[in-house]
């Protein structure tokens, strides 16, 4: 199967714009970066870009899609000037991976499903990255959680995985139970220990049920958040602080903002 035509014109014009302001007499600021001083710019787009999927509108997408494709120009053309490789390097190497890495959209290797497309994912770039350790390709700089789901998904893919939900969810109960002798003990350093590898438990239970463990979280955070804001709310409409609050009429507050904003 041959590969569709692209029209790079757009692209294109982002790497020239690119290039005028990082020229002799373009943008003071942007001559001034380095791939270090670009780093959180890099995070904090790719963020933006999930909060724009989570909102469900397309042009707050597409705006943001945009941010996080000028970051990964901007760094090329900084790359470019270091004598490392330049935008079109950097869309011909995706190119080729993506080629190399669907024989079965570009060759002749048949699959069942998408259970041997992961597999067979894993055997080619294990061929391509000898000597790198499963795990090796998760970067340590993702958030701890999402991390946790990356290194999951990935030992599974090589055997390290419960035969099925119900026993990553019993690995639950295990680590429950040595959290609740660790903090019976006292020892800080243990009680850590404990909870995170509940924490790692729960991933995994994620993992087998087929739920996104940060979507998951970011979904309590907004619920939680609305409550809070609505409980604020009704308090200062009744004139009170909610310092002031007994604890039962804290609760009786947010027992309504929970009826109001969902279980």
């Amino acid at each position: 199967m041959s590969l569709p035509e692209q029209d790079g014109r757009s692209l294109t014009r982002l790497v020239e714009i690119m290039q005028r302001l990082l020229a002799p007499g373009g943008c003071p600021w942007d001559r001034e970066q380095t791939l270090q001083t670009l780093r959180p710019y890099v995070t904090e787009e790719a963020h933006e870009v999930v909060d724009a999927i989570d909102s469900g509108s397309p042009e707050e997408l597409r705006e943001e899609l945009g941010d996080l494709l000028l970051q990964i120009v901007f760094q090329s053309e900084l790359a470019r000037a270091q004598g490392w490789f330049g935008p079109d390097d950097v869309v011909a190497a995706i190119c080729d991976k993506l080629v190399r890495r669907h024989p079965h959209v570009f060759g002749d290797v048949q699959v069942s499903g998408t259970s041997e497309v992961l597999a067979n994912w894993e055997v080619i770039k294990a061929q391509e990255k000898q000597g790198r350790g499963v795990l090796d390709g998760v970067p340590k700089a993702l958030p701890a959680l999402l991390r946790a789901s990356r290194v999951g998904d990935k030992a599974a893919r090589v055997g390290f995985d419960w035969p099925d939900l119900a026993g990553a969810r019993s690995k639950v109960d295990e680590e429950l139970g040595e959290l609740d002798e660790a903090l019976a003990s006292g020892d800080a350093r243990a009680i850590e220990h404990e909870l995170g590898d509940v924490l790692f438990a729960l991933v995994s239970v994620a993992r087998k049920a087929s739920v996104d463990p940060e979507a998951a979280l970011r979904g309590t955070l907004d619920r939680f958040g609305a409550r809070v804001r609505a409980v604020e709310q009704a308090a200062a409409d009744s004139g009170s602080a909610l310092s002031a609050l007994s604890p039962e009429a804290l609760d009786a507050l947010w027992q309504a903002a929970k009826a109001q904003h969902g279980s």
